[in-house]
């Protein structure tokens, strides 16, 4: 399959994900800030891994991850309505905490800043 074709593919499962999470009812992925970092389809089509990350830190993210393991069948019918695919992969869930640490540079970051605009003689 060509690569264009697989990422064309990624990016429809990634969009269509984002729209299922919202739909679900599990209080583990509703009540939280749940962001999909990164979607990798194997080049067959028979799995995909999707990395979750969540604003408030990686326990947080592992226990959405709970949830959405509990309803992969679920969100697997789903994207198998919503997409024109042959065969469904099967849903890998990972929790990542990517965003907690880019926060955590950002912030770091800004306190550099502000120190050197503190420090600088006028």
């Amino acid at each position: 399959m060509p690569s264009h074709k697989l990422d064309r593919t990624t990016e429809d499962i990634r969009r269509e994900l984002t729209a299922i999470f919202r739909e679900l009812k599990d209080p583990r992925v509703t009540g939280t800030l749940l962001s999909i970092v990164r979607v990798e389809v194997s080049r067959d089509l028979s799995y995909c891994t999707v990395y979750v990350s969540d604003m408030e830190g990686m326990d947080r993210a592992k226990r959405a991850v709970e949830g959405l393991k509990s309803a992969a069948g679920y969100i697997r019918r789903e994207l198998g309505q919503r997409l024109p695919l042959r065969h469904v992969p099967a849903l890998i869930f990972k929790a990542t905490d990517s965003i907690e640490y880019s926060a955590n540079i950002n912030r770091i970051l800004q306190d550099l800043k502000e120190e050197n605009h503190g420090s600088k003689p006028e």
